[in-house]
């Protein structure tokens, strides 16, 4: 595991080989160091401990771990103790490797053969500051025999405060059905509308957003800072994580999570897979996600 700082003006990054994480994300000024993503518990945390991961050869789950492409069926098997399927792709459970590193850009891979999926793949991901912006891009090569549905998408956590505000605008919403798995398409609820900025629920959520414009903005008054983000047009959807003291007993409503996905959950068993994308061997599929702080 190698851990990297990097710094650009008021911004500092620091990234960790282990699942290809970010641990910390800051923006010091006035004497202080402000979170913009929450910090990592420890350097040798984790993705689920740290400050985002990426999602890579897909996000979230599949139903039954099975699904049936070009007529041949494909089977995973569960890659934790404590969720009965597949989780998240093989990015956030792997060992990177650094590539190329200057003050402010890192750039590391990492490539997946067997294990608990049919997908073989080089992935590589990288990490560029400037003075006001960091942008994370992610690009995935099938290395695999057969054709098979890719998607991509990070997994970020950010801080949660009492005055916490989400501005995100999306056209769907996704239950959620036992297994943490996505239920039925249908209207965005009143406390999860997010086209205005507004707070965060105090109750459960793990639901997908469809057709999300890949705009967003957390604002946290207690900081006097708000972060913005964009991401490619090919993340066209999110999905809208806050734990609870059922899942988690240490929860202390102090993070919630909204990430950008290229494919809706389960795409694999959806019409025209949920915006998974079919890459033949040799191909790629890439992306990036740029957020900026500002002062409010």
């Amino acid at each position: 595991m190698t851990v990297v700082d990097i710094s650009s003006g008021s911004l500092s990054l620091r990234v960790s080989t282990r699942g290809g994480s970010i641990l910390g994300f800051w923006k010091d000024g006035d004497g202080r160091r402000v979170p913009l993503l929450r910090p990592a518990r420890t350097v040798d945390a984790d993705a689920p401990d740290a400050s985002c991961f990426p999602l890579v050869p897909f996000g979230n789950r599949i139903t039954g771990n099975r699904f049936v492409f070009e007529e041949v069926e494909y089977t995973l098997r569960p890659n934790t103790e404590w969720d009965a399927h597949y989780l998240h792709g093989d990015g956030w459970q792997a060992s990177w490797h650094i590539g190329r590193q200057t003050e402010t850009f890192i750039e590391m891979s990492f490539e997946q053969s067997g294990g608990t999926t049919p997908y073989e793949y080089l992935a590589s991901q990288s990490f560029t500051l400037d003075d006001d912006s960091l942008t994370v891009a992610l690009q995935v090569e099938n290395r695999g025999r057969q054709t098979l549905p890719f998607g991509l998408g990070w997994h970020p956590y950010f801080p949660l405060t009492p005055q916490t505000k989400l501005e995100a605008c999306a056209e769907a919403f996704w239950t959620e059905a036992e297994g943490w798995l996505p239920g039925e398409q249908t209207n965005i609820p009143t406390d999860l509308d997010f086209s205005a900025a507004a707070g965060l629920p105090h109750r459960w959520v793990n639901n997908g957003f469809e057709n999300w414009n890949g705009r967003g903005r957390i604002s946290w008054p207690e900081y006097g800072v708000a972060l913005s983000m964009e991401a490619d047009q090919i993340f066209r959807h999110a999905f809208l994580f806050l734990s609870d003291t059922t899942f988690d007993p240490e929860f202390k409503r102090d993070y919630f999570c909204f990430e950008p996905m290229t494919h809706l959950a389960d795409g694999h068993n959806l019409p025209g897979l949920g915006g998974l994308t079919a890459l033949a061997r040799g191909e790629t599929l890439s992306g990036s996600f740029r957020l900026w702080a500002e002062t409010l």
